[in-house]
Formats: C-alpha cells, sequence, structure tokens
C-alpha cells in the first residue's frame, strides 16, 4: 500500500490535528522528510519521535518545499494559509506540488487553485474519508480535483494517506465529492441514531439487534463503526460535529447554487446544527444519537 519516497523529497505539512497528525507520521514511516507546522505547537512536538522536523511558521514550513500539504478545519483556515502575506504562495517554490486536503467550499478550492497555478504551483484539491482510524491505518479514501497530470505525479505522497484514491474531476471536483460523502454520513449516522433510540425504548437487545442489523441491507460502515459506541455513549470525537455541520453548510449552500432538491439532506443539515448549538460541537458525529434522545424525551 505505502509506497517509499525520494528520501531528498521535503514535504511541508500544515495542520496536525486528528486526521493531519496520523497523516504526517504516515508519510514520516513512509521515507519521506517532513516539516510540519501547527497553531499548537504541542502537536508539533509529539510527532518529533516519528520523524517530523518543526517549522517556525507556515512559511518556514512550505519555503524550498517539493510539496506542500494543507488538513484543516475550513474555508477561511486554508485561504489564510494559503493566500496570507505570510503563506504558502508567497513562500512556496514555483513547481511545488500543493495538495490541500481539508474540506472546503468547492469555489473556494477553485479560487485557491487558479490563485496557485498563476503563481506557478501545481494545486489538487484532495480531501478525504475515513475518520481518524483511517487516518491512523492510511486507509483513507481520497477524492481528488485537478489536472490529470498533477494526480499521477501526486500518486506517490498520496499512496502511504489512502486505500482508495480516485481521481473525480477538475478543480473543486473533490471538494464536491466530498459534500456528497458528508451527507451520506450524516444521514446514515441520524437514522441509525434514531433506530438504536427506537429499539432501546422497546427494551430490545441492541448488541444483538446491530449483529443481525449490519448483516443485512441496512449494514453500512457508518453503523459497523458507530452504533456500539453510540449505544456505550461514547463520544470521544474522531470528527467532531462543529466539523460536520461546517461541511453540512457546504453541501447545502453548493445544492443550492446547483438548484438539486435534497430535502432529507435539509433536515439532517439542521439536525446537525442543533446538536452543534445545544453543546455537542465537540463531541464525535455519532453524538447525533443525543439529540435524538433528547427530542424523545429519553435522555438523563
Amino acid at each position: 500500500m505505502t509506497a517509499m519516497s525520494d528520501a531528498g523529497t521535503k514535504i511541508g505539512f500544515i495542520g496536525l490535528g486528528i486526521m493531519g497528525a496520523p497523516m504526517a507520521a504516515n508519510l514520516c514511516a513512509a521515507g519521506w522528510s517532513v516539516v510540519g507546522h501547527s497553531r499548537t505547537r504541542a502537536k508539533v512536538d509529539a510527532l518529533a519521535p516519528r520523524g517530523l522536523r518543526a517549522a517556525a511558521d507556515v512559511a518556514d514550513a512550505v519555503r524550498d518545499a517539493d510539496i506542500v500539504i494543507t488538513m484543516l478545519p475550513d474555508s477561511p483556515d486554508v485561504e489564510r494559509v494559503a493566500l496570507g502575506p505570510d503563506g504558502i504562495l508567497e513562500n512556496a517554490s514555483p513547481g511545488a506540488l500543493f495538495i490541500d486536503m481539508s474540506s472546503i467550499r468547492p469555489d473556494t478550492a477553485r479560487c485557491i487553485g487558479a490563485e496557485a497555478q498563476s503563481r506557478g504551483l501545481r494545486f489538487l484539491d484532495a480531501p478525504v474519508s475515513g475518520g481518524e482510524q483511517g487516518a491512523i491505518d492510511g486507509t483513507l479514501s481520497i477524492m481528488v480535483g485537478g489536472p490529470a497530470d498533477v494526480v499521477d505525479a501526486a500518486m506517490p505522497v498520496l499512496n502511504p494517506l489512502g486505500r482508495t484514491i480516485v481521481h473525480v474531476g477538475p478543480l473543486g471536483a473533490g471538494q464536491t465529492v466530498k459534500a456528497a460523502n458528508q451527507l451520506i454520513v450524516a444521514g446514515n449516522i441520524a437514522l441509525i441514531a434514531e433506530a438504536l433510540v427506537f429499539l432501546e425504548a422497546h427494551k430490545v437487545d441492541t448488541t444483538a439487534a446491530i449483529s443481525v442489523l449490519e448483516a443485512g441491507l441496512a449494514g453500512s460502515t457508518v453503523m459497523a463503526r458507530k452504533a456500539r459506541t453510540m449505544v456505550a455513549r461514547q463520544f470521544a470525537p474522531g470528527f467532531r460535529i462543529a466539523l460536520h455541520d461546517k461541511d453540512l453548510g457546504i453541501f447545502t449552500s453548493a445544492a443550492r447554487e446547483a438548484r438539486t432538491a435534497a430535502p432529507l439532506g435539509a433536515v439532517v443539515a439542521q439536525l446537525m446544527s442543533a446538536a452543534h448549538a445545544q453543546g455537542d460541537g465537540d463531541l464525535d458525529h455519532s453524538a447525533l444519537f443525543r439529540l435524538v434522545e433528547r427530542l424523545s424525551g429519553q435522555s438523563a
């Protein structure tokens, strides 16, 4: 799955949170020379034993880098890091490969990509799915937007990060597919939460119920990963409700722009937003279960 790198190739990696940290660690393990930067210095220092070198700032991380990867929370974060006076475009070398793996607005990806190309950089939007465990295991699904020749050039650095890496179209297409992914995941979570609250209300053995449900047509990756932690009320974040709320906002905005109907998407977006507003934003997105409990009058 992983491909060893050219040891002389430098990667500047910006954003070392829940997803970015294990991704950078996997690149180090695959033999790449990785220089990292995060707003929280402790996150950088934690990866030093894995081989990551610390950068003083964004400019330091990307200066002389052959490849720049960003994994940041939202569109404004990527815009600031990419377009700011001390950012990537001002400091990266012409010809460098800039891969944004954050989940941001498709139009933002297109805008940053066009500006990067005007500065002589090669740009891809390459958001991921698979959650924290997928990032740790290097088995992410990566949806890539950009020119085909640039995608081909990026494959050696993407291979240590993902199991399924697919070129889905021009710049912005990766983010569009990611928005669709986030809709499907949120819909799964909401329906699983409703089903589990329903089963508990009827005093059903939920462990047994989950086993039979996931073996049939109702089964999904979401159910396999989230159903048991829901009923155990374990909501340590692998992907936070606040970020899923943001992603569903991206979906609903893009759907409105294209005038595509998304009635179920609108409902699940409202549910995720309500969970965020009620204080669950820092919990795992499976904590949507808590909102369904509250709506059902069954919360503790």
